[in-house]
């Protein structure tokens, strides 16, 4: 056989499992939502995320399905002494998968692993000072999302954010809403959107934005926590968290913010 018959075959099996990686992913997701959710799970979502019974119906069957199929792909690491268990992985898994509701979902794709340690933990990032020389910044965190790969969480903040899911903040929800966001590149505050939407999220978000930035400069009492005046990908992480855990009061003080949330995330948590 030539080299060149060889190099045909070689691009024409390919291009087919290219084609077709995408259906047997689809498949296979398929049929691990038709499994049985654990038993053992369901005593987790009720000691651990007792906001999902205030769920409609249909939203709980979905989030169990999706956490079946994030569990089949996501891998778990503990740092620290932490040993991953099922606890664990369905407390976050829960609380990442909210974000994937009534809408066509791909589980996070550029995600792979969820590194956990037990309580908050210490980041270095190198930076240049006003002279241009690189200095090394320690900073402490309860969960960090990387653009590529993976998301770092405290499981003592993140069990803490389930269990308590009325007072604004909730280190899972606003790591996953950073992977919603860089899945259109560097975060941003603009995650993918359909094209007729992204004017009007442009202009309310920007608007919320500038607010909180004079709320923050002024220090003055808001619903979103002022970390959000940071940046707008901080921003929007933020106005996520406050979204699921406190929606009746956004809805009221920050109609077109919450109304844009709700466009993109497809649910109304204010009516739960």
């Amino acid at each position: 056989m030539s080299p060149l018959i060889i190099i045909i075959l070689f691009v024409i099996v390919f291009v087919g499992f290219i084609l077709i990686k995408p259906l047997l992913i689809k498949r296979n997701r398929t049929q691990i939502k038709q499994q049985p959710f654990p038993k053992e799970w369901r005593r987790i979502l009720r000691n651990n995320v007792p906001y999902f019974y205030s769920m409609p119906a249909d939203i709980q069957l979905q989030l169990k399905q999706h956490v079946l199929v994030f569990l089949n792909e996501k891998k778990f690491f503990g740092f620290e002494g932490v040993n991953i268990n099922d606890e664990i992985k369905v407390t976050i898994a829960a609380q990442a998968c909210l974000l994937l509701m009534n809408r066509e979902t791909n589980y996070y794709p550029k995600l792979k692993s969820i590194y956990v340690y037990p309580a908050a933990f210490i980041t270095s990032h190198q930076t240049r000072d006003s002279a241009g020389v690189l200095q090394n910044q320690q900073r402490v965190l309860s969960g960090e999302s990387w653009e590529l790969g993976k998301v770092i969480l405290s499981w003592k903040d993140s069990k803490q954010g389930a269990i308590v899911f009325n007072d604004g903040h909730n280190v899972v929800i606003h790591e996953f809403a950073h992977q919603l966001d860089q899945e259109t590149g560097i975060a941003n505050g603009a995650p993918f959107l359909k094209s007729k939407n992204n004017q009007c999220w442009s202009q309310v978000l920007r608007k919320e934005f500038e607010k909180l930035q004079q709320q923050a400069k002024h220090n003055q009492v808001s619903l979103l926590d002022h970390y959000g005046a940071t940046n707008p990908a901080e921003f929007f992480a933020v106005a996520s968290e406050v979204f699921f855990e406190r929606p009746s009061e956004m809805k009221q003080q920050h109609k077109d913010l919450y109304n844009q949330l709700q466009n993109f995330y497809k649910v109304n948590p204010a009516v739960w």
